[in-house]
């Protein structure tokens, strides 16, 4: 049996590793939504939107919205949180517990001593780094698969911005808007029925326009922008973001966006407001910087593909309110 200085060293040890992986893993997605799916989609929040040829697998769920879910939702994400607890701590805990094994692990329980607890810390942190090991390598081969999927010919029509306008089939209504015909999952914001709309060649040149302005805006940390761009909703998110950065002593800065291919997933009415989800391909420069030196730290993704909803009151400007994470 290891000494307690051994067992103490253990500790530290993996205390270090779990720290600097607790830097570097949300670093890896430090653009604005890259950390998961988030914001509101109207009725369809808890609804995956249809895939596009930009993105043909499937997508992130929402994991973070004001947006309550729908009695009956078929919701993949809210399903896994209300099985009863949390999906690390209920039933992995309440299983041990029923078991007799939490106090196997704390050897003579905490009437033990500081080796029970020091041997059950380093069990805590063991299963720590296995977590975030098996996290960053399920992203790594995302990235690969994503990689490898063909781009769009050069030479399609609006291949280069990729966001197409209306037309060609289907009485001018984009083909990526047919499985958004009927609303899925029931319930309606407001009681309004969901009903497709048409989205013009200027929507599609805003869409773009506030994928370059929200990334240039975040990473200036120009939250007055933000708030111009974007839902209050989303921009509370974004303030979490920057504030986790600063906390962490760093600045994601984001430049050289640019658009390589997008499409409509789908477009619809609640009422009076107006909702559209497009899948958008892009390239950006995104680095992260020790805020109190300059120093480089590391760079983000320097390729992304998202769906960035977008929504519009009457007379108003398309503002964002919700980014999910494509395939």
């Amino acid at each position: 049996m290891a000494s307690p200085p051994v067992r103490r060293k253990r500790v530290v040890t993996l205390l270090a590793l779990a720290a600097s992986l607790a830097v570097a893993a949300p670093v890896v997605e430090a653009r604005p939504g890259g950390g998961g799916g988030m914001g509101s989609r109207g009725s369809k929040t808890y609804s995956a939107p249809p895939s596009t040829a930009t993105s043909p697998g499937a997508m992130g769920p929402i994991q973070r919205s004001q947006t309550s879910p729908s009695p009956g939702l078929n919701n993949p994400g809210m399903a896994a949180q209300n099985r009863g607890g949390s999906r690390f701590g209920g039933g992995f805990l309440g299983g041990m517990l029923g078991a007799g094994l939490l106090g196997a692990l704390l050897g003579a329980g905490f009437s033990g001593g500081l080796g029970g607890i020091g041997s059950f810390i380093g069990l805590i942190f063991q299963i720590g780094l296995i977590a975030l090991l098996v996290m960053l390598a399920v992203r790594f081969f995302r990235r690969r698969q994503e990689g490898n999927q063909p781009a769009m010919a050069a030479n399609a029509p609006h291949a280069r911005s990729g966001l197409p306008p209306q037309g060609g089939q289907n009485g001018g209504v984009n083909p990526g808007m047919n499985a958004g015909m009927n609303p899925v999952g029931g319930g309606y914001s407001g009681g309004a029925r969901p009903e497709p709309v048409q989205v013009q060649p200027d929507d599609f040149q805003a869409f773009e326009r506030s994928l370059n302005e929200v990334q240039g805006a975040f990473g200036r940390e120009d939250v007055a922008s933000l708030r111009r761009l974007a839902t209050p909703e989303m921009v509370g998110y974004f303030e979490e973001e920057l504030r986790a950065n600063a906390a962490r002593g760093v600045v994601n800065r984001i430049s050289d966006v640019k658009l390589l291919q997008g499409d409509l997933s789908e477009a619809w009415r609640e009422g009076p407001v107006e909702f559209a989800t497009v899948a958008m391909r892009f390239q950006l420069r995104d680095e992260v910087f020790e805020r109190a030196t300059n120093r480089h730290v590391e760079n983000g993704p320097q390729e992304a593909k998202e769906f960035w909803t977008f929504v519009r009151e009457p007379g108003g400007p398309w503002l964002l309110s919700a980014i999910q994470q494509g395939r």
